[in-house]
């Protein structure tokens, strides 16, 4: 066993290639190794702005010995007249061994010649010589570059190598054009602190060395080094520090000895809103900005940043960085002056300037449909003046800071600055508050709006946007969703659920499309595809939400959304009530867990299969009109009728208050008597020859499928 080394040194590095290179090892490395049968004890990944490597323990010194069973040709063309042919000697000769060797077996094909050949491992290094290239040449990214005259493409110029088998160099040379770069037991430590060369005696000293020569080769290691930093920093100034994941990661990538230093601006800028020093910080500093408290956004004049230069020169980073965020915070306070020189509703106009989509116009025509789609959703809810004006107004001011010189500098502030800019002119906390949620949630882990407003302006700005996009014919596919279509879907069903409001979304959907489709001024096809299109795609949302993020199983799912033995889609029921599903495939889900599925599961299940063969409609719940209760013979037909009469408002009383455990409870109290229709000793024969008994034995069966599908379509569920 060996430990192996090797580093690929570079000139700096993008943060993101770092990471993403990384991966791109993790995953490439171990899998490849175990295919040349040299899998290592442990593979441990480093990287900094200057160096990517990798370290093989306990990595075998060859690959094992094995046997290998190799087919050749028919042996009617490798022997005739039992003498060997050209062909049997060729084969021969191609796997180096005599003909004497070469055995003949008969196989399902015929008989032909085989050989045994015992294969010797090679040695790790030729085999290493040969992957090592591939591993490095191999990466992906973006932006790479050539360097030199060569061809060769890497995200920065290729410098040094280090390719160390214990002590020994392992000779290895990447051309590009007339530059050589060979490897070598030399690697660098930091730019600044450590100039000088880094030699290493042995792979196994290869971390330690570079500590020393102050480069923390362990992005784990560094990253917590860096948190510790600024949390501790932020501590002796008295403040809260704010470690976003992303920046942290970010700088994490930066640097190779992080140094926490603090940088101060002037205290006028705290006028600003705290979002907009916040993202001049992070995003384009790449700094830490400290809060007063843990619980709020007040900031304080202070910030800290990660440095990767020399501490001595502290006072003077200091410096240039305090003269950097002054150039950017007067940027921000220029653009928020000017912007509240005028009130938000002067910038809607503007928005006739802004593109949404070629064909479906400027986002000014997007704020009109938004407001219309908005009055379906408030139709629905049966609202009240004050929340419709509250509403109206929302959507008509929920785009307008997009054309303000504060959002057109940084993006990220959209819909933070239409709820600072609405305050600032007078507008209703609801209608400012609604602007900035009609936006969440921006991601999966993203809260979701609280306020009413907030709720139906974001849903009605999404349906508009499904709508719209769907009706130019641009859908996601498995690899591209460049609209963000199944996010926007998400987040409809899940403001829906979140907030309990009670929409009709198959209605809404359908209105939608219809306002589409009359709208002349726009260049799509609004046909009865579309409806089906969309209603499919949020089906298959709703059936993401259920398993993925609400933990449900599979069939489960499929049994709430299926579309049912010959009857109303139950999917169309998802869709006419959302909430309604959710609460079927949690009760679902429960019941699976207690152990109430056993106890109605196989009676239900029986009972569906077997009702398939008969013509009950299966939104038939009331067994009067439909069972013949004159050709009832045996008593346990009787019985099973006098069951379905009692759960019969049972279920009734489940549909109109969704509470499902009236019709679990109701089907609980049934399943013994169906057992005894079954298997019981007054039984009876369900495919009875006489028409009119079967018929009304089917029917039975139907009723008691029909009222679980009120729940779900058991013929869906998997036992146990």
């Amino acid at each position: 066993m060996a430990t192996f080394l090797l580093e690929v040194g570079t000139e700096e590095l993008p943060a993101s290639f770092v990471s993403d290179a990384l991966h791109q090892w993790q995953t490439r490395i171990p899998a490849e190794l175990a295919e040349q049968a040299l899998t290592p004890e442990a593979v441990r990944f480093y990287g900094t702005p200057r160096r990517l490597a990798v370290m093989l323990d306990g990595l075998p010194l060859r690959q094992p010995d094995r046997q290998e069973e190799v087919k050749g040709p028919p042996a009617q063309a490798a022997f005739k007249d039992g003498q060997p042919t050209k062909a049997a000697e060729g084969f021969a000769k191609s796997r180096g061994v005599e003909v004497s060797a070469l055995e003949v077996r008969d196989t399902d094909k015929g008989s032909f010649v085989f050989v045994n050949q015992d294969i010797p491992g090679r040695a790790a290094t030729d085999i290493l010589t040969e992957l090592i290239p591939q591993w490095i040449l191999g990466l992906e990214g973006k932006r790479f570059m050539r360097w030199g005259d060569g061809d060769l493409r890497f995200p920065r110029p290729i410098r040094w190598l280090v390719a160390l088998m214990d002590s020994e160099v392992l000779p290895l040379t990447l051309e590009n054009g007339s530059l050589v770069c060979t490897s070598d037991r030399i690697s660098q430590g930091h730019r600044v602190l450590h100039p000088a060369p880094v030699p290493l005696r042995r792979a196994q000293d290869y971390v330690e060395a570079l500590r020393n020569a102050y480069v923390e080769i362990d992005p784990a290691a560094r990253r917590l080094l860096i948190q510790h930093q600024v949390e501790a920093t932020a501590k002796t100034l008295g403040g809260v520090p704010m470690i976003s994941p992303a920046l942290l990661d970010e700088v994490t990538n930066l640097v190779e000895w992080p140094t926490a230093i603090v940088g101060k601006f002037d205290p006028e800028f705290l006028d600003l809103p705290p979002e907009v020093a916040i993202i001049e910080m992070e995003s384009h500093q790449r700094y830490f900005p400290l809060k007063q408290k843990a619980d709020g956004l007040a900031l304080m004049p202070s910030f800290i940043t990660i440095s990767n230069g020399d501490p001595i020169k502290e006072a003077i980073i200091t410096e240039g960085n305090a003269r950097v965020i002054r150039a950017r915070l007067s940027d921000g306070k220029f653009f928020f002056d000017a912007d509240r020189a005028q009130p938000l509703d002067a910038f809607v106009a503007k928005l006739e300037t802004v593109t949404f989509e070629e064909r479906l116009g400027s986002m000014a025509a997007k704020v009109k449909r938004i407001g219309t789609v908005a009055d379906h959703l408030c139709d629905q809810l049966n609202l009240g003046a004050q929340s419709r004006q509250h509403i109206r107004r929302a959507a008509y001011l929920c785009k307008a800071d997009l054309v303000t010189q504060m959002v057109g500098e940084f993006p990220e502030l959209q819909g933070v600055m239409g709820q600072k800019y609405a305050l600032h002119s007078g507008e209703p906390e609801a209608v400012a508050t609604a602007i900035v949620e009609h936006y969440l949630p921006k991601g999966a882990q993203d809260s979701l709006p609280q306020t009413l407003a907030g709720q139906v302006v974001g849903i009605a700005d999404r349906l508009d946007t499904l709508v719209g996009i769907f009706s130019t014919g641009q859908l996601p596919t498995g690899s591209s969703d460049p609209f963000a279509l199944r996010r926007a879907a998400n987040a409809v069903l899940n403001i829906i659920w979140a907030a309990g409001l009670p929409l009709n979304l198959a209605k809404l959907l359908d209105t939608v499309v219809q306002d589409f489709a009359q709208d002349s001024t726009l260049a799509i096809n609004a046909s009865e595809a579309l409806r089906t299109q969309l209603h499919d795609f949020f089906l298959q949302r709703v059936q993401t939400l259920l398993q993925d993020e609400q933990g449900i199983d599979y069939d489960l799912v499929n049994a709430v959304l299926s579309d049912g033995p010959k009857g109303p889609a139950l999917g169309h029921r998802a869709l006419s009530d959302p909430l309604d599903v959710k609460d079927r495939a949690l009760f679902l889900q429960e019941m699976r867990r207690n152990g109430r599925m056993d106890k109605v599961y196989e009676t239900v299940n029986r009972a569906t299969r077997l009702a398939a063969q008969g013509t009950l409609d299966t939104d038939v719940l009331d067994p009067e009109g439909v069972i013949d209760a004159v050709k009832l013979e045996a008593k346990a037909e009787q019985a099973f009728l006098a069951a379905l009469k009692t759960l019969l408002p049972q279920t009734q009383a489940a549909q109109a208050s969704r509470d499902y455990d009236q019709l679990v409870a109701g089907l609980e109290q049934v399943a013994p008597v169906v057992s005894g229709f079954f298997d019981g000793p007054d039984s009876v024969l369900v495919m009875a020859d006489e028409p009119a008994v079967r018929q009304n034995r089917l029917n039975l069966l139907g009723l008691l499928r029909n009222h679980a599908l009120v729940l779900g379509d058991f013929g869906d569920i998997v036992k146990g």
